[in-house]
């Protein structure tokens, strides 16, 4: 610890006081460019990747192309067919029927209990689009009534795209 320094003075100094020559390497984070007042530039936006504009099931409307798995199809002129295969059943729920059993004793007040109803609703949408000679046709689970509303309200969008 206590040798002498083996460098001549004025040959080699270390610390952050000292600038690396032009054309070395520089250590730590790059240098930002900046304005001639010293202001950083604000870092460049980060590349777009589209997105889908719309989706239905496996159907995709990206840019201008519909992607579908067998292969994109062009937006352009593209046609756009919708049919409802689901059905909405209703009938009296099991707890109505119980609750009727039990409290037909009073005065038939338990017959009001008939009156509880149960929706269901089952089955699929088909959308269907043709474009540049080609089909393709997909199924959407329906999950209840409102969703032939929505189904609609996309395929409405994507007609509006297709013109």
């Amino acid at each position: 610890m206590s040798e002498p320094n083996p460098y001549k003075p004025g040959e080699y100094e270390w610390g952050p006081g000292q600038q690396p020559p032009a054309g070395a390497p520089g250590y730590g984070y790059p240098q930002q460019p900046t304005l001639p007042a010293g202001v950083p530039l604000p870092p460049p936006p980060p590349p777009q990747v589209p997105g889908p504009q719309l989706v239905l099931g496996d159907i995709s409307v990206v840019g201008d192309q519909i992607m579908t798995p067998a292969g994109p199809m062009p937006l352009k002129g593209a046609s756009w067919n919708v049919m409802d295969m689901s059905r909405t059943e209703e009938k009296i729920s099991t707890t109505g029927i119980v609750l009727a059993v039990v409290f037909f004793v009073f005065c038939f007040l338990g017959l009001l209990f008939l009156l509880m109803k149960e929706k269901r609703t089952t089955g699929f949408i088909q959308v269907t689009v043709t474009s540049g000679g080609r089909y393709h046709s997909t199924m959407i689970p329906a999950h209840g009534p409102e969703t032939l509303h929505w189904v609609m309200g996309q395929l409405n969008y994507a007609r509006s795209l297709s013109m």
